[in-house]
């Protein structure tokens, strides 16, 4: 299938698909290199060296060996848990876009890396993670002993990678056999600021991979087929045959991805959906909330997923996964945002008394999975008094997805942290033309950063056909 598989296999619905999700997620990349656990990683990778090197993203002055571009880039897209969530659970595009961002500019080729070429191998890398966990029911569910993207995004990686350098199909076997022994990672560090290292090394390891397999490296040929091998991670592992070429049907095409409104674990959308509903029962007159103390407790009813039940977070990453605190956050806020998990804001008293008052419920028709859990919330005040209200899809999640404008203003919101107005209206304008780009260096010189706006000035003749500028959005 990664061999095989060619441009003219894409659809318009995938095409427009992964554009969104390159969209977002460059745009959680560039606010991702603000964050302490990018500064940590990049500032370990300077010990490498290469003379064929890539772009660290927003940052024109840096630049890194492919692999270890691949992979600050790819911990900057997971650092704030922002980026993108399908289903089966997992983190699609930080593996393979940050790979294929690397390659084009490290590797040159004649002719040059188009837009379509880039496309083409995203979009394998998507589906070749599909693919494998449509194998295992385990794998339907929120993960309780692994974090997927550490397991597939390495081999949709070695598979983007493969697509993108034209491997034969040979090779093609051998990098992903080479990927399943780079891949893994437990779910006991979600939370952490290891968690976001597991996208940057699979994006890494499955370039690795793909890289031994072109100097010859051989692995176990039947390495997907078998439970000592792939099977190794899933639970009731059952590969079945592809569909011929012929017949293909992109699953991006039947399963959309969600996009996240703020940044924190997908679980607790629900919860923060489900809490704006409630606090209305609260608000008095001119806005004015309820006194906290009224509140007698809070009681949540949602999937039994351990590692996102955190009764007191001390740290932005056990927020971002503690469905406690994302609904006290809303309830006292109104909204949950990006500086919702600045240690100031999560040790707020008002904060801390609330979380007090919180309990969980799994009700037994809850199940832990994104495509059917919904979330219940009850507060009884102190007088007797019970508000209910429930969320079953929230904005954002693929059954109401996120409009174009939205998803822009998140980019526009997320991107100008780092890049000028005009850098990112510019990659705007390239990633919803992506298909007619005759050459990817026009999008990866606009991934710099602030000290090449006169080089993307140049940007219009990069295009194969007379192109109209998307539409501004000049409040963000």
């Amino acid at each position: 299938m990664i061999h095989g598989l060619k441009v003219d296999h894409l659809t318009d619905g995938v095409i427009r698909r992964s554009k969104r999700m390159i969209l977002d997620s460059l745009g959680v990349g560039f606010l991702g290199t603000g964050t302490e656990v990018f500064h940590k990683v990049t500032q370990y990778s300077k010990i490498y060296s290469s003379n064929n090197s890539s772009t660290v993203w927003g940052r024109p002055d840096f630049r890194l060996p492919p692999t270890y571009a691949a992979f600050v880039n790819g911990v900057a897209v997971h650092s704030m848990d922002f980026d993108d969530t399908w289903h089966p659970a997992t983190h699609p595009s930080g593996a393979v876009l940050p790979v294929l961002t690397a390659l084009s500019e490290a590797l040159p080729q004649t002719p040059k890396y188009s837009g379509l070429d880039l496309l083409l191998a995203f979009n394998v890398g998507i589906e070749v993670q599909g693919r494998l966990m449509h194998f295992s029911k385990e794998a339907k569910d929120i993960p309780k002993r692994f974090h997927p993207p550490s397991v597939v995004g390495t081999l949709g990686s070695a598979a983007a990678a493969s697509k993108f350098l034209g491997l034969s199909l040979t090779k093609c076997r051998e990098a992903l056999a080479i990927a399943v022994s780079h891949a893994g990672a437990p779910i006991a560090n979600a939370a952490t600021q290891t968690k976001p290292l597991h996208i940057g090394n699979a994006a890494k390891h499955g370039m690795e991979a793909t890289f031994l397999a072109m100097l010859g490296l051989q692995g176990n040929k039947q390495i997907l087929d078998l439970g000592s091998g792939f099977g190794a991670f899933y639970a009731n592992y059952s590969p079945k045959a592809l569909p011929s070429l012929g017949s293909h049907i992109w699953l991006l095409d039947q399963q959309d991805v969600a996009f996240k409104s703020f940044p924190a674990h997908l679980a607790t959308h629900w919860v923060a959906d489900a809490a704006a509903a409630v606090r209305k029962h609260l608000v008095f007159s001119e806005r004015a909330l309820l006194p906290t103390d009224h509140i007698e407790k809070i009681v949540l009813r949602i999937p039994d997923v351990q590692y996102v039940n955190r009764p007191f977070p001390d740290s932005e990453h056990e927020a971002r996964h503690s469905f406690q605190y994302v609904a006290c956050a809303t309830l006292l806020d109104g909204s949950v945002t990006v500086p919702s998990f600045n240690s100031q804001q999560i040790n707020r008293p008002q904060v801390r008394e609330l979380l007090k008052k919180v309990e969980l419920e799994h009700p037994p028709d809850n199940l832990p999975s994104f495509n059917t859990l919904y979330c219940e919330i009850s507060i009884t005040l102190k007088d007797g008094t019970t508000f209910t209200e429930r969320s079953d899809t929230f904005y954002g999640h693929w059954r109401k997805p996120l409009s174009q404008e939205d998803l822009q203003k998140k980019f526009q919101a997320n991107a100008s942290k780092t890049l000028s107005r005009d850098t990112v209206e510019r990659l705007i304008t390239v990633i919803e033309n992506l298909e007619d780009l005759e050459d990817c260096s026009a999008l990866t010189t606009l991934l710099k950063g602030p000290s090449v706006q006169e080089e993307a000035s140049q940007l219009p003749g990069m295009f194969s056909f007379p192109h109209t500028a998307s539409p501004r959005l000049t409040n963000i």
